[in-house]
């Protein structure tokens, strides 16, 4: 199996927390050929995608309050924002759904950017921001609002608590909050209460990431409608027919190769992706064929 069809079937078998990570890093990719200046070595986003705080702005481009957290202006800030992601992911989703996942990171990239927008408004400056973290400090911060004692292990450190961990990237963030990047350091802060909030009332009885996962299931209805199937008459035929032995065994083969499908589907989600044989992952990515 080549190095892409191991990144398909990661793709198509390592659920949403994978695909966000490859959204994240395909965004990347191409802002590098179209957004990137080698000659002065930075990023210049268009205003049509990163998020500015000038008024005019969002509102002839909207989209941008969720466009700007799939964009990031070096290197550094994908890796370490998609070291983060990984792990607050797979902590999160151990106790919630992928829809929730989702709805959760969107909804509070589309928060963070309206106070991060608002407040600069506000003060009177004229910026604009790109990156995931706001989005990225609401899952943390959710996951460990639900179970701050959890026990995580750490190299060179042992086990520490999850809280431990969120309280200490917090920090860092607040103490960097007067430098250049004031509007990253608040975008990232909104992130994390809406991270809190959303727990707070998911405890309550209300699930705001269900707004997101009606949204999706609406468009997507929308675009795979099924075909009116046209009536038929059926004529039954009462005549005793012999039985056909062949069926049966086809019935049965398909049995076994689907049991086989989710054995290694279980394996995956109780050990991991990269846990799988190499004719394992083989016969995964033939059979989603």
């Amino acid at each position: 199996m080549s190095i892409i069809d191991d990144l398909k079937l990661q793709y198509k078998v390592g659920g949403i927390a994978k695909r966000v990570i490859y959204w994240n890093v395909g965004c990347f990719l191409v802002s590098l050929i179209f957004f990137y200046h080698f000659s002065k070595g930075f990023f210049i986003f268009p205003s049509w995608l990163a998020l500015s705080s000038s008024p005019s702005e969002v509102i002839y481009y909207p989209w941008t309050f969720l466009t700007y957290a799939f964009l990031h202006d070096g290197f550094l800030h994908l890796f370490f924002n998609m070291i983060i992601l990984n792990f607050a992911s797979s902590l999160f989703l151990t106790f919630f759904t992928q829809k929730q996942y989702l709805g959760l990171y969107l909804l509070s990239a589309v928060f963070a950017g309206v106070v991060f927008a608002i407040a600069f408004y506000i003060l009177g400056y004229n910026a604009s921001i790109v990156g995931a973290s706001a989005a990225i400090m609401a899952i943390l911060v959710a996951v460990t609002t639900y179970q701050p004692l959890m026990q995580i292990r750490m190299i060179l450190v042992g086990n520490v608590k999850l809280w431990h961990i969120t309280a200490v990237v917090l920090v860092l963030d607040l103490m960097q909050f007067r430098l250049d990047n004031m509007g990253g350091h608040m975008s990232h802060l909104a992130g994390a209460f809406f991270g809190f909030l959303y727990i707070k009332l998911l405890q309550n009885g209300t699930d705001v990431s269900t707004v997101v996962s009606r949204v999706i299931d609406f468009f997507a209805n929308m675009f795979h409608r099924k075909p009116a199937t046209a009536f038929r008459k059926v004529h039954k035929n009462y005549r005793q027919q012999p039985p056909v032995e062949k069926a049966t065994s086809r019935i049965v083969t398909k049995d076994k190769r689907q049991q086989q499908i989710d054995e290694i589907l279980d394996k995956i989600s109780q050990s991991g992706y990269d846990c799988l044989s190499k004719e394992e992952k083989e016969f995964l990515f033939k059979a989603g064929k």
